[in-house]
């Protein structure tokens, strides 16, 4: 159909799109085109199809919306104002200014209804595929016969970039292999990207093929403008139980009505501009003088509050009986929903009798969570032997059998956006992902946003420095650690032993919001008795501590995280022994030893103390915010090698003789060691 033509939905697309038209115009800059083309897409979706209540964003069973072309935020901002959202006129007048509700790109716990934060493509397709896991596991394992208290639809609205991004191909991938049938993709597929129409860059794909090749069905509603037959195809597709999500291709025309811009790239990212904002309005029959004004009839059929109310009604009210009638899910419910108890791990025990790697230890605590904490799920880009992060407790997930463990397969991009998805859902303790250090560069962009989310997930990356050996420069992480430290919100992890390991652990649990990365060492490691204390659990939970040696003022600071500090423990008896005073500091966590009020930072590191030594089997860049300028720092600031990480810890100075020699330097004394072989 066309503006002119008449139907029950007309005054509420001519009101979303004018409220389109009127944020991006009065913010002065915006992505105009998509909105607009998608406003009868949105009245289907708000307005009919989509089960939610706007006076309860956070109902368990709603179903989710992910916009993932996330720069048509205005699209979902205008629709969740006229759906009975807690989003104003004047947020919309807000429209990305700054501390407003209506950021540039979505972005989850800022504006209510949002499922999570979008704008980098692809991410959003691929975090909805956590989303709709989630669903799946919540709904294997909490549902009874009569009683399907979860039950609830994932929807996405995808642009041709997101489909053209890798992540999106991962995620399509994961998604049909399991099965996903309450997972609906709807495709603004306008042929428009800003360097110019999609045949420059995406002309011979062929989509349909690829949706079906990875398990998907595939259709295409060619009328995009007639709001009833997008409702109709949205409620069939959302009700198919035949193991396959759906891929609905939406041919629409980027900035439809604007006739000055409609299918070029002119509409992508830009307002219209006062003339063609006032000639598009008046075609779609608004006052072009009035801004942000909805008219009397029509856009009250997007209030989704009573629809909502009485859906979310009639859940509690079958949740209320299920309750009743299953007790104990019940309780375990509530748990799986609220904090993780303080003492989940009391009585665990580390193994303390012979060297072990952390790693190791880090799936014997992985095995006593996944049965502490039922629905905890995660797993591993095809490394699940080598990172060692399979829940002994459960199976793999598979089509017909739900369970803990995600084989991603090698996919760590799609696998950190669906571990983000399972914690934007709820009900899912501690979902983790893993894969080796170096790795983790391909997952990233996901790995950032949890940290911009605040998401309670685990990232487990081991195989954490040269030490790994010979599979040589490609495996060896260098700059990771520097690179991870550098982003804000994310506790980077690094212990020494199979204590600071559990310790480390202790923390991951305790933190209720942001990201944990733990990076693992994969070599063996002693146990080291100085850090079996009360006062090691305690240091590691702030990030840094004394672990021995001097406990006044000191000649020297000797500072390292992870393997590396057994090697300061060496060095530290050796200086010890010719008489200098020594101070060993494990700093397992940069970020929660920041967090620290001055006096205990103070009481680690005496201001006093100017002679610091750091050492760390990778980049030193960051060290020397804890070493001072009158400190250095004994680090591997070029690839690795493929050698045994014996040969190669020696090679890049990781050795005892190293790291003395780097203290009488810095003491000023004269290096009287005999380096030997470990030169």
């Amino acid at each position: 159909m066309t503006i002119t033509e008449r139907s029950p939905w007309t005054a509420s697309v001519a009101a979303v799109r004018g409220l389109i038209i009127d944020t991006v115009e009065h913010a002065g800059n915006g992505h105009v085109g998509a909105a607009l083309a998608l406003a009868p897409l949105g009245c289907a979706i708000y307005g009919d199809v989509l089960r939610h209540d706007p006076a309860r964003p956070d109902w368990p069973d709603r179903d989710r919306l992910v916009l993932s072309a996330g720069h048509a935020s205005a699209w979902q901002y205008v629709l969740l104002h006229l759906a009975g959202y807690d989003v104003t006129l004047d947020d919309l007048r807000s429209f990305r200014r700054l501390g407003s509700r209506t950021p540039g790109h979505p972005e989850y716990g800022v504006t209510p209804g949002v499922e999570t934060t979008t704008g980098p493509l692809g991410q959003g397709l691929a975090t909805a595929v956590g989303l709709a896991v989630a669903e799946r596991l919540l709904a294997a394992r909490f549902n009874r016969p009569g009683f399907e208290i979860v039950d609830h639809a994932t929807f996405v609205v995808a642009s041709d970039g997101d489909l053209m991004e890798g992540v999106s191909q991962e995620a399509i991938s994961l998604a049909g292999q399991w099965g996903l049938d309450k997972l609906v993709v709807c495709y603004d597929s306008n042929g428009i990207t800003i360097d110019g129409p999609t045949s420059l860059s995406f002309g011979v794909e062929d989509q349909v093929a690829r949706f079906r090749a990875s398990g998907w069905v595939v259709e295409q509603v060619a009328a995009v403008e007639d709001v009833e037959v997008l409702a109709d195809a949205l409620r069939r597709v959302r009700n198919r139980r035949d193991g396959r999500p759906t891929l609905l291709i939406l041919p629409t025309e980027i900035g439809y009505p604007a006739e000055a811009v409609r299918g070029t790239t002119k509409a992508h990212g830009s307002p219209l501009g006062a003339v063609e904002a006032a000639r598009t309005k008046a075609a779609l029959g608004l006052d072009p003088a009035v801004t942000f004004g909805v008219p009397d009839v029509g856009p009250q059929m997007l209030d989704a509050r009573p629809r909502g109310s009485r859906e979310r009604s009639l859940w509690e009210k079958t949740f209320a009986e299920w309750s009743r009638e299953f007790p104990e899910l019940r309780t375990a419910w509530d748990a799986a929903h609220g904090p993780i108890p303080r003492d989940v791990l009391a009585g665990f025990a580390v193994p303390t009798h012979e060297p072990v790697s952390p790693r190791n230890v880090s799936r014997l605590v992985l095995d006593e969570l996944g049965n502490r904490l039922p629905t905890m799920t995660g797993g591993a880009a095809d490394l699940v032997d080598s990172t060692k992060t399979a829940l002994a407790a459960a199976g793999v997930f598979t089509a017909a059998a739900p369970d803990r463990n995600l084989a991603f397969g090698v996919r760590e991009h799609g696998m950190a956006a669906v571990v983000n998805g399972l914690a934007l859902h709820g009900g899912i303790s501690k979902p983790f992902g893993s894969t080796f250090l170096t790795f983790g560069d391909y997952m990233r962009p996901a790995v950032r946003l949890s940290a911009v989310m605040g998401l309670p997930v685990v990232w487990i990356w081991t195989h954490d420095s040269i030490a790994i050996g010979a599979d040589g420069r490609t495996h060896q992480p260098i700059e990771h650690l520097a690179s991870l430290r550098a982003m804000p919100g994310i506790w980077v992890m690094r212990p020494a032993d199979a204590h600071e390991t559990t310790y480390a652990w202790r923390a991951v649990l305790a933190r209720t919001e942001g990201p944990v990365a733990l990076v693992l060492a994969r070599q063996l490691l002693p146990v080291l008795a100085e850090a079996a204390t009360d006062a090691a659990a305690e240091g590691v939970a702030r990030g840094g501590y004394v672990l021995a040696g001097e406990t006044g003022d000191p000649d020297i600071v000797l500072l390292a995280s992870g393997s590396e500090v057994h090697l300061v423990l060496a060095a530290a008896r050796e200086l010890a022994d010719a008489g200098t005073a020594v101070r060993v500091v494990s700093m397992p966590c940069w970020e929660l030893f920041e967090a620290q009020d001055a006096a205990y930072r103070d009481a680690v590191l005496p201001p006093a103390v100017r002679t610091r030594l750091a050492v760390e089997a990778g980049s030193s860049m960051g060290w020397h915010r804890w070493v001072g300028l009158d400190g250095d720092v004994v680090s591997v600031d070029d690839f690795g090698a493929s050698d045994h990480g014996d040969v190669l810890l020696r090679h890049f100075g990781m050795t005892v003789a190293n790291v003395v020699a780097a203290a009488h330097r810095l003491l000023g004394l004269a290096d009287t060691t005999n380096r030997g072989e470990e030169a």
